[in-house]
């Protein structure tokens, strides 16, 4: 007999529930100071002062190469400015995003490895956009952490495919959709230079994906033998 006490629905990950809390905790702090709702009059500037002290800037990271100096202040935005959000809707979809993503990759990888992968495609994100983008210096949000979990899914239900005999090709349609879209959003509002962080940080997920799913490390060795 079933028990009556189980949830129809799998609980979320403690790990990304903190994740959740933390991002939207932040958001909740600008978005009540912004209306004069908390933190009085200095609270309306709470999220430009908290885009400059915790976002990742290129003319910073540029700066670090250059002068072969990083101080701890600027080598934490590599990681704080996911938490760092634009506006309320930016968070919200992250939020919700990350919500997804991470109750079907915590179906299958522990606690640590969410967290490792969500860490991943942050610093991957940050990493491409610091070489590679110019035009806007100021990356901010948690989508390159997401999109480093959508890596982490597409890697697990490509395993899946191939274990049954079908193309792994399939695995590969929620990050081409959304591409897809963000390549559309950009030809009708302007191109919008995170495209590659995401991107960064979705390759970064898959890669790690590789080594921290279960029983990864050994198919992973067992194939470089094989080939």
């Amino acid at each position: 007999m079933q028990n009556p006490n189980i949830s129809p629905l799998n609980p979320l990950p403690p790990v990304v529930t903190a994740l959740f809390l933390a991002i939207m905790g932040i958001e909740a702090a600008f978005s009540l100071g912004a209306y004069g709702l908390a933190g009085g009059a200095q609270a309306v500037g709470w999220r430009v002062a908290a885009i400059q002290d915790y976002g990742f800037s290129s003319d910073v990271f540029r700066w670090m190469l250059e002068n072969g100096r990083y101080p701890p202040e600027h080598l934490m935005r590599f990681v704080t400015y996911a938490f760092v959000h634009g506006t309320f809707t930016h968070a919200l979809f992250v939020g919700v995003m990350l919500l997804a993503m991470g109750k079907f990759v915590g179906e299958v990888l522990a606690q640590w490895a969410i967290l490792a992968v969500f860490v991943a495609g942050t610093l991957a994100g940050a990493l491409a956009h610091g070489l590679f983008i110019q035009s806007q210096p100021w990356l901010v949000g948690g989508f390159p952490g997401v999109y480093g979990l959508i890596g982490a899914f597409t890697y697990l239900l490509y395993v899946r495919l191939v274990s049954k005999g079908s193309g792994g090709g399939r695995a590969f349609a929620l990050i081409g959709f959304l591409m897809g879209i963000k390549l559309l959003f950009g030809l009708l509002f302007g191109a919008d230079a995170t495209w590659l962080a995401d991107l960064a940080g979705f390759a970064a997920g898959f890669a790690v994906t590789i080594v921290l799913a279960p029983g990864g490390w050994a198919r992973l060795r067992a194939r470089l033998r094989h080939e």
